[in-house]
């Protein structure tokens, strides 16, 4: 293929539709007419897989090897000031899935994003997309990603068919017809200036403008965000009919539980700018599960008696090394849970005189798991991201 000259933006391409879309330092670039859109999609699908990896649930291939690697990240670290928003954050996106980024506000999602697609530089690590390694994310290699932010930003003079011709000029891939298809799909007024639509519309607007070019990769950064209920599930809708028609690979950011629960192939928990979890939601659930003791049941063997003003003691016991946690205690005594080879303790809380453990531990583990007068549940994904997360805990 010959090699052609256009112009494309400086800072933020393909960040159109946030807080960078304003085309404020233009130059020209040159780019091979392969080298992105449909072809990224399908090099995205020819990536060296590694191996032993997490699998998603429609990022598996027929002979049930894990997917090709479209995007992955090595030790990012970012701070701000004296606060490391991201420290050493490793995670690793399949084709195909909806990966789901999880995480309480503030625990450095839009900060990793934005270093994912060359907003921001990371001060360490590595980011590799498509197969190519970088530390900062190219405009080749942000051309093969569609992009919607947290706030959707647009020329408010423009219409959105006209926010189209100039976004396309961008794109060595942009598809002008399936721009049109989408608006019709996602039904936006193609006429309608960007500044007289909804806040729904402009979401819409912006998945359509970051899907017409056809990518390897769509990022979203927390896009429901301020969506009513029915406009959060038309968006939603929208992602898995791209994950599943056109085997679209995306990694959706929110700190909402339910759309993760609802859209994720697998989740990526992040706190502190650290990953707390990374694979699929059914090995999590299996993983982590809730242990009670009734009043008046035997103590568990191996638990020492601590002194009788001294707290439960409530262990984050990830790596990172963990957190200190503490509830207040009704019982007169003590006692801290030493967990069987295997199981970390998450959260132990004592309400109402009964003993309240959140373990985790392998499948296998919690097989031979056997503990006189306990009784074993599963948790709901907010219980369990809870229990990862949380600072403190208070006993009712």
């Amino acid at each position: 293929m010959g090699r052609r000259r256009i112009w494309t933006l400086h800072l933020s391409l393909p960040a159109f539709g946030g807080e960078n879309y304003l085309p404020l330092a233009v130059r020209p670039f040159t780019v091979s007419a392969a080298g992105s859109g449909a072809d990224a999609t399908k090099n995205a699908m020819n990536v060296e897989s590694e191996s032993g990896g997490s699998k998603a649930d429609n990022g598996q291939r027929p002979d049930a090897s894990p997917a090709p690697v479209v995007l992955r990240a090595l030790g990012l670290r970012r701070s701000f000031g004296k606060v490391a928003a991201v420290d050493g954050l490793d995670l690793t996106v399949r084709a195909g899935e909806i990966y789901g980024f999880l995480g309480v506000n503030g625990a450095g999602k839009t900060t990793s994003i934005r270093m994912l697609m060359g907003i921001i530089k990371p001060e360490d690590g590595m980011i590799e997309l498509l197969g190519e390694r970088t530390r900062r994310t190219t405009i080749r290699q942000k051309q093969a990603i569609g992009y919607v932010s947290q706030e959707q930003t647009f020329y408010p003079w423009m219409t959105a068919r006209g926010l189209g011709r100039f976004v396309g000029g961008f794109y060595p891939s942009w598809d002008a017809p399936e721009f049109e298809r989408l608006l019709r799909v996602l039904d936006v007024p193609p006429d309608r200036k960007s500044s007289q639509l909804s806040g729904g519309m402009r979401v819409k607007l912006a998945l359509a403008l970051a899907l017409a070019s056809r990518p390897a990769l769509l990022i979203l950064d927390e896009p429901t965000s301020g969506l009513d209920p029915l406009a959060r599930r038309e968006f939603l809708d929208h992602i898995q009919q791209q994950a599943r028609d056109h085997h679209r690979t995306t990694f959706f950011s929110s700190h909402i539980i339910e759309e993760i629960e609802r859209v994720a192939d697998r989740v990526g928990i992040i706190h502190h700018g650290r990953m707390r979890y990374e694979g699929d939601l059914k090995t999590l659930r299996a993983t982590v599960r809730l242990v009670r003791f009734p009043p008046g049941a035997p103590r568990p063997p191996e638990l020492p008696v601590l002194p009788t003003d001294a707290p439960p003691i409530i262990r984050h016991a990830q790596i990172p090394p963990p957190l200190p946690f503490f509830a207040a205690s009704e019982s007169s005594a003590a006692v801290a849970f030493a967990p069987p080879t295997g199981f970390d303790v998450l959260r132990d809380e004592t309400r109402d005189g009964w003993r309240s453990l959140v373990l985790r531990a392998e499948p296998s583990a919690w097989a031979a798991f056997d503990l006189p007068g306990a009784e074993i549940s599963d948790l709901s994904l907010e219980d369990i991201f809870i229990a990862m997360v949380r600072t403190g805990v208070m006993a009712i």
